[in-house]
């Protein structure tokens, strides 16, 4: 399963739903692997803590090598980091992903990461994809790259509205470059509820046809206790009730068909 975590909007929760997601199939001895495409690098914190600063071959140096002529190019594998948690790895982010962002799109760059993630299925079951809060090269590349695309969801109109623009550049990155890629659902993040706003936002994108996923995924001041202690859910207090969500919401992604899902309008 190859599968990018994206969403133009920031502040959705991306980087730990990526996370989050990966630990649990990873915690259940499925060879997983985190690739941070995000010059934030939020996903590669969340793993690693401090030693994220430590220098190390990743993402940058992935892209660097498609920019130079090389007669025998490095193996993909080159530009995996080991995490502390078993049958979890990483391809990690760094600020040089800014600096080079402009060249790589000029030079059509756009399949390199596609050609990469086809090397690594070979070593993971899982690949999750992390991307930056907007539709550019990065993110492009990992819709190119993956099987299916989770879509992180804040229940707000303003969030809904921007729904119907994001699942339209997913279709047309389906009709131009990846026929394969299939929306795997909606992830319901920071759900209140005892709110009325929440619940009828979300009742509102199942009214329409969008394929929302269950569980929703509770606000809890845990997940900040897990960013702090750079540890994912699933090993941090497996038995947390966001943990279980966590893990009811990889299985609702594992078990149920990919969609071309078109809303009801």
């Amino acid at each position: 399963m190859r599968t990018v975590v994206f969403n133009q909007k920031g502040g959705v929760g991306k980087s730990t739903i990526t996370v989050n997601l990966a630990a649990v199939g990873a915690s259940r001895g499925r060879r997983t692997l985190v690739v941070d495409l995000d010059p934030q690098g939020n996903a590669s914190r969340y793993l690693l803590g401090t030693e994220a600063d430590t220098e190390r071959a990743g993402a940058a140096d992935l892209f660097e090598q498609s920019l130079k002529f090389s007669v025998r190019a490095r193996p993909a594998t080159d530009y995996v980091a080991n995490t502390p948690f078993e049958s979890l790895d990483l391809v990690a982010a760094d600020a040089r992903l800014d600096e080079m962002h402009a060249k790589l799109e000029s030079r059509y760059k756009i399949y390199k990461l596609r050609e990469a993630l086809d090397e690594l299925a070979e070593v993971y079951d899982d690949i999750w994809i992390d991307t930056p809060p907007a539709l550019n090269f990065y993110s492009r590349s990992a819709l190119i790259a993956a099987q299916t695309c989770v879509i992180p969801f804040d229940c707000d109109e303003f969030s809904r509205r921007a729904l119907y623009g994001l699942m339209a550049s997913i279709d047309e990155i389906r009709a131009d470059h990846n026929a394969a890629l299939e929306l795997g659902g909606i992830v319901v993040n920071q759900f209140q509820p005892r709110a009325n706003l929440p619940q009828r936002t979300v009742q509102e994108l199942i009214d329409e046809g969008l394929p929302v996923l269950e569980p929703y995924l509770s606000a809890s001041v845990k997940i900040r206790e897990s960013h702090e202690h750079a540890t994912p859910m699933a090993w941090l207090d497996p038995r947390h009730k966001l943990a279980e969500e966590f893990a009811g919401l990889f299985d609702a992604l594992v078990a149920a068909p990919a969609r071309k899902a078109k809303p009801k309008r």
